[in-house]
């Protein structure tokens, strides 16, 4: 994965020569398939979650310095993706010792015994360690970080339906991001007012409540 990111870097700062690429891949998901004892589980997933799961392929138990070794991520990074996968609402992996904190001596190993009802599950965002300390941090780097996340969320969306209903964007914006903090209607509506003003969307001339993706 890290040679096609440096490879598209290499290449858009060629065809792009103005403009900064920043990859985001908490917003990244992937669909994988777990095959657990009583059932197999679809699983939607971040990247990062999806790259930690396939390490399992190939090895039963995993430390955390392995793992932190093989996806070369910060230690805040690879903290909040484990905490998603082995503590939080879906317990795809077993933590050794059983605690609810993460810690760099702990052992991991998938939970084969893992199931859930409807057969589809989607994993909750993990959070970065200085997110969960400080979730009402607004300086300006945080503030710019939030319009960002927003943004690209917004125009995925948009992307993928080319045309939808303001409160449906509003809707599914709220759903995506959820996991990495607290969204409310308001600040979405001003980032879709601002995605309209840099041409990014467009109102429907008959319908003012309906959105355009603007290719």
């Amino acid at each position: 994965m890290v040679r096609c990111i440096e490879a598209f870097k290499d290449f858009y700062s060629v065809e792009t020569q103005h403009q900064q690429l920043q990859w985001m891949y908490s917003l990244g998901s992937c669909i994988i398939i777990g095959k657990f004892e009583r059932r197999s589980i679809k699983i939607i997933a971040t990247t990062c979650q999806t790259a930690i799961l396939l390490l399992f392929n190939v090895s039963e138990k995993l430390s955390y310095s392995n793992i932190k070794k093989q996806l070369n991520l910060a230690p805040e990074e690879i903290d909040g993706i484990l905490y998603s996968l082995a503590c939080d609402k879906y317990k795809i992996l077993l933590k050794i010792p059983d605690t609810t904190t993460v810690t760099v001596s702990d052992d991991f190993e998938i939970n084969f015994n893992f199931t859930d009802r409807t057969g589809k599950i989607k994993l909750p965002m993990p959070l970065l360690i200085n997110e969960k300390k400080k979730p009402s941090d607004h300086n300006d780097n945080d503030k710019d970080r939030r319009h960002f996340l927003i943004d690209a969320s917004i125009v995925r969306i948009m992307k993928a339906k080319r045309v939808l209903h303001y409160k449906m964007v509003e809707s599914e914006c709220v759903q995506e991001l959820e996991g990495l903090f607290n969204l409310d209607f308001m600040e979405i509506k001003k980032r879709i007012e601002d995605l309209i003003g840099r041409e990014f969307l467009e109102r429907d001339r008959e319908e003012v409540d309906l959105l355009r993706y603007v290719p």
